[in-house]
This record gives C-alpha cells, sequence and structure tokens, in this order.
C-alpha cells in the first residue's frame, strides 16, 4: 500500500485550498483509487500530534514505508540557522523535513514556497526561508543540489501561488504510480510548465495587435501597461481553467507570475517596468530590437472588432441619459 505524508512548514494552506478543489482526478478519488495511506495531513487527518510524532519516528527508523512525502510552505533555516522559526515537538521542522526526506520514494514541493521560497523568501527574508532544493532560482536550499530520494529524483518542484489543482494531483498520481516524470531545468515538471500562461488567453488577439488596455475593466491586453506576465511564465493557468471555468487574465487580472523561482518581484504587481516604450521583460524567445519593430506596425494594423469600444458605448449611453432627463 503507498503511503503519503503532507508536512506544512512556512505557508499559508493556499495549496491544501486548491488541491482540495481538484476535479479530474480528486484529491478524494486518488487516494481511493490508489489505495493510499494518508499517514498525516495538517488539515484532513485526524490523529493526535502524539501519533504523528509517532508515525514520524517509525518512518525515520525504517518501520513504516514512506512513498511520497508533500511539502507545503517554505522552510525557514533561522534564527542563525536553527530552524527554529519553524518547529514541532521542539525540534525545527528543517530537521524534520530533512530526515523524512531521506526516507521518501519521492519528495513533491507543493507549491511555490516550498519549491523556490517565495513570499516568506521575498524581501529582507528574516526567516531566512527557502525552497527544498532551491533559494529562489540557486540551486540548493534546505537540500544540496546533488540531493536525491530513495527512488533516484530530486525535489519534483510543483511551483505556483497556490500551485494549479490539476498540477499537483496528477504528480501525485505520477509519483503513486511510479512513472516517470520529466522535470525542466527548474525541476518543474515538464508536462505543466512547457508552455505559458499567455497560451490560450482570450486576449491574445488583442495583444497581437498592441491593443494595450491602460486601466482595469476592458477587453485588451494587460502586458505592455498593468503588469501582466502571462507571456513570460511557464503555466497551465488558460490551457486548464481553474475549478474548470476562468483564470486570471479571463477575469480582468494579470497574472502576476506565481510559478517562477524569483516570485514575488520586488515591484508593484499592477505595473509594467519598460524600456522606453517596451517591457523589461520580453514574451519567451523574443528578441528586442524585432518586438520594436513589430509592435510598433501591430496597432495600426488592427481589425475594428478590437479597437476600444467601452468607453465610446459608455459615453453615449450616459449622454442619452441625459437628454431624456433634460426632456
Amino acid at each position: 500500500m503507498p503511503s503519503l505524508i503532507w508536512m506544512q512548514t512556512a505557508g499559508c494552506s493556499g495549496d491544501t485550498m486548491a488541491i482540495l478543489c481538484a476535479e479530474n482526478p480528486s484529491l478524494h478519488d486518488t487516494l481511493t483509487n490508489y489505495n493510499v495511506d494518508l499517514l498525516w495531513h495538517p488539515s484532513l487527518s485526524t490523529a493526535t500530534p502524539r501519533e504523528l510524532e509517532a508515525t514520524i519516528e517509525r518512518i525515520c527508523a525504517g518501520e513504516q514505508e514512506l512513498t511520497v512525502l508533500c511539502v507545503e510552505g517554505a522552510i525557514a533555516l533561522g534564527p542563525d540557522g536553527t530552524g527554529m522559526f519553524d518547529s514541532m515537538f521542539g525540534e525545527a521542522k528543517m530537521d524534520i523535513i530533512k530526515r523524512l526526506a531521506d526516507r521518501a520514494q519521492f519528495v513533491i514541493a507543493m507549491g511555490t514556497c516550498a519549491a523556490f521560497g517565495g513570499v516568506s523568501a521575498a524581501g529582507c527574508n528574516p526567516t531566512d526561508s527557502v525552497g527544498l532544493q532551491f533559494r529562489q532560482s540557486d540551486p540548493g536550499g534546505l537540500l544540496d543540489p546533488s540531493w536525491r530520494s530513495a527512488g533516484g529524483l530530486p525535489v519534483i518542484n510543483v511551483a505556483g501561488c497556490p500551485a494549479h489543482p490539476s498540477s499537483m494531483v496528477r504528480t501525485l498520481v505520477a509519483a503513486l504510480l511510479g512513472a516517470p516524470v520529466e522535470l525542466d531545468p527548474l525541476n518543474r515538471p515538464a508536462e505543466f510548465f512547457s508552455t505559458t500562461v499567455h497560451r490560450g488567453c482570450t486576449r491574445n488577439e488583442y495583444h497581437e495587435y498592441n491593443v494595450e488596455e491602460k486601466a482595469f475593466g476592458g477587453d485588451g491586453c494587460l502586458f505592455i501597461n498593468l503588469g501582466c506576465q502571462g507571456p513570460t511564465t511557464q503555466a497551465i493557468c488558460n490551457t486548464e481553467l481553474w475549478n474548470g471555468e476562468s483564470s486570471k487574465t479571463r477575469a480582468g487580472a494579470p497574472c502576476i507570475g506565481c510559478t517562477a523561482p524569483n516570485f514575488p518581484k520586488p515591484q508593484n504587481l499592477l505595473v509594467t517596468l519598460k524600456v522606453g516604450p517596451i517591457p523589461l521583460s520580453l514574451p519567451l524567445g523574443v528578441k528586442r530590437a524585432k518586438y520594436m519593430a513589430y509592435k510598433g506596425l501591430a496597432r495600426d494594423a488592427a481589425p475594428e472588432r478590437l479597437q476600444p469600444t467601452a468607453p465610446q458605448a459608455k459615453t453615449a449611453a450616459t449622454a442619452t441619459a441625459e437628454e431624456v432627463d433634460n426632456g
């Protein structure tokens, strides 16, 4: 019987909330269909802390097999390398995670905090938070870059803030089946991190013709002015919609690049940093000179159906109402 333990460190439970929304398959179906022994989950288990401590000791003593270790949240190394900013049973969680990781067949970082440090590692990082095997984009976090699980793999980084439910549950299924998992250079499952959020975005055509919004509320692209990182962020948010319904960009909000190792960036997430009129960060694989030349011509070639009409329609409607009020 495969076994699973889900440990939560310096995080917000967002990945737990997200994976509970998985539908194809659901977390419940995954655990049931693959006969998984859920040894512990902080939100789902009824075991007492004393029982959890005993389970951890059995695993570390080799008396209990551990197939998959999932970690949610960053690893706090502070203060002064003790890890005691985040502890349980009088022991630093970083030491508990290390011991469990050495016993697990697969170790999965659920979310950007566990993968790279995320929000906990942003800014001055007073808790000295890191990811399991990365410190933001640099190899080496809690575990050395050369570390491998009992199954021979590095930590599998299912990035996101929170991670996409489908990415999490399908990676979990692959681990339970012992199926090969192809990883990208950041040890993210390539199946979910090989295309950009821009793919499948309903605002793509607006972007191609340089019809860019300067304020929220319109149908145009949010990349040039409003901080959208969809063209530079690898994730499946617009090819597999959240809850089968929508995504940030479809709802009118910019992609904030939450699957990247340097998330969150030290800047206003709703403003695009530029060199002149062109964004500092360009769509993946695009050359700056060609992009500047292309964008200079695209707006003039835009079909009429893409031209902003909402403000004009609103003005006309307001004028008609005023005419009625004035008799």
